[in-house]
């Protein structure tokens, strides 16, 4: 081994989700070296499962890197994982014994809002299965929203969902009017709000947001409901957007497995002044990295 690959350094990031878990590792000049991917990484799992998680993403990349003991010790990584503001997951994360010459931790929002302005300060808003504005500016961090479903996440897939779901209810009952919509989301259920009150005492957040690509379809093709409820979710996102900008964020980008889907429903004013994301939120997590201290 050369001196030169001896004193290398390398670069992993984690992007750790409630869907899924994606990791990198790179090198100095930025070439990928190694990718790996798990399930599901988030906190709300518990601290074992979520870390088994990741380690077995970035296992993935260091296999596929060829790395060796020696590399593997010359690695920073940095992780940004769901649900670490729950109480005790930072220090329980951090306790963890690892291989790396040093790692950090940070939420996956914080890791998709360095990924997405290259570490420069602005802001995101996620809309996807939960949605939040987060951003930093000054070395201050911005947060709105993003407290949990069913309390908060205004304009996500699950509460897209949860609307729909109490709707198509009251549409059964002759409370509503029954839409193609409504009527399609009772059929999932039978057309029995029995099944529905079953379902729902086990349902998730993510199974609420399985709702959600359908409230959009029926809005696309013009139902009545499933407009006011896609409308409404595109206001709460505009809000989003406008309260991160007031709070001085420079530029702000939408993310998340909505945001291409809500954009068209967004005000015109959002729509103009949303900047498109640089990097990912692995990207992010590689920062975070490369500013960890040896």
């Amino acid at each position: 081994m050369s001196a030169a690959a001896a004193s290398a350094h390398y670069f992993l990031g984690v992007d750790g989700g409630g869907t899924g878990c994606r990791a990198r590792i790179e090198d100095e000049a930025g070439t990928v070296l190694g990718q790996g991917l798990s399930g599901p990484a988030t906190t709300r799992l518990g601290i074992d499962a979520a870390w088994a998680s990741v380690a077995k993403a970035f296992g993935a990349a260091i296999e596929e890197a060829g790395f060796g003991t020696a590399e593997i010790a010359r690695i920073r990584a940095g992780i940004g994982l769901a649900g670490i503001g729950r109480k005790g997951a930072l220090e329980a994360l951090r306790a963890i014994a690892h291989p790396f010459a040093s790692i950090d931790f940070v939420s996956d929002g914080v890791g998709a809002c360095l990924g997405a302005h290259s570490g420069q300060d602005g802001a995101i808003v996620i809309a996807g299965t939960g949605s939040i504005g987060i951003g930093f500016v000054d070395g201050r961090e911005l947060r709105v929203g993003g407290y949990g479903f069913p309390i908060s996440d205004e304009g996500s897939g699950a509460d897209l969902g949860l609307k729909a779901v109490q709707l198509a209810l009251r549409a059964h009952d002759g409370r509503h009017d029954r839409t193609a919509l409504l009527a399609e989301v009772m059929q999932r259920f039978k057309d029995d709000p029995i099944e529905a009150v079953a379902w729902m005492d086990r349902a998730t957040a993510t199974d609420y947001a399985a709702f959600a690509p359908m409230v959009i379809r029926h809005a696309d093709q013009g139902d009545p409901v499933g407009r006011r409820i896609v409308q409404s979710a595109a206001e709460h996102v505009d809000t989003f957007v406008r309260v991160l900008f007031e709070k001085g964020a420079p530029r702000v980008t939408l993310l998340g497995g909505l945001s291409s889907p809500l954009e068209p429903w967004l005000a015109p004013d959002v729509r103009r002044r949303l900047k498109p994301a640089d990097g990912d939120a692995v990207s992010g997590a590689i920062i975070l990295a490369k500013k960890s201290p040896w």
